[in-house]
């Protein structure tokens, strides 16, 4: 059964005629060809889907996209502006958060959600933060590292 919804992605309106059963994660990735947004377990596990609805993490594979109708829909894309990533994506390069890339987009929108949230963290709040975002190269050294450097510098207000 096909139904009309419109949401906002990454700043845009949109209205699309989609199938009741699909999945946000389906929508965004293969209709709107958003390719930050990862398909990994499929069941809610890895986070490699994670992007923000209304400003809340959430594994978008147990989403369907119905449920975004009305909402705000946020990726790493949405993130960047004027061409230029945002400091968060920019700490993940600046100190090495990444090897594979794939967990990395859910990574990114988990972080940023929670430094949103939040005004000074401690290293243990951010590893309990991210841990719903499975990474099995890096060990989350460099993972830590980047949110703490970004942290500082949203503290410092050179965030946009």
């Amino acid at each position: 059964m096909k139904t009309t919804i419109e949401m906002t992605v990454n700043d845009s309106i949109m209205q699309l005629e989609i199938d009741s059963g699909m999945t946000l994660l389906a929508l965004l990735r293969d209709e709107l060809k958003i390719k930050s947004v990862h398909r990994g377990c499929g069941e809610g596990e890895c986070g490699a889907c994670t992007i923000l609805l209304n400003g809340d993490p959430i594994c978008s594979c147990l989403t369907l996209a119905v449920q975004a109708d009305g909402a705000s829909v946020k990726t790493v894309e949405g993130l960047s502006k004027d061409g230029t990533l945002h400091p968060l994506a920019a700490s993940f390069v600046n100190n090495n958060a990444s090897q594979c890339g794939y967990c990395t987009p859910g990574v990114i929108m988990t972080a940023y959600a929670l430094l949103e949230g939040a005004a000074d963290l401690r290293e243990d709040d951010i590893r309990k933060g991210i841990e719903g975002n499975i990474c099995r190269c890096t060990g989350y050294v460099n993972i830590v590292e980047a949110i703490k450097a970004a942290a500082k510098e949203k503290k410092e207000g050179r965030w946009w």
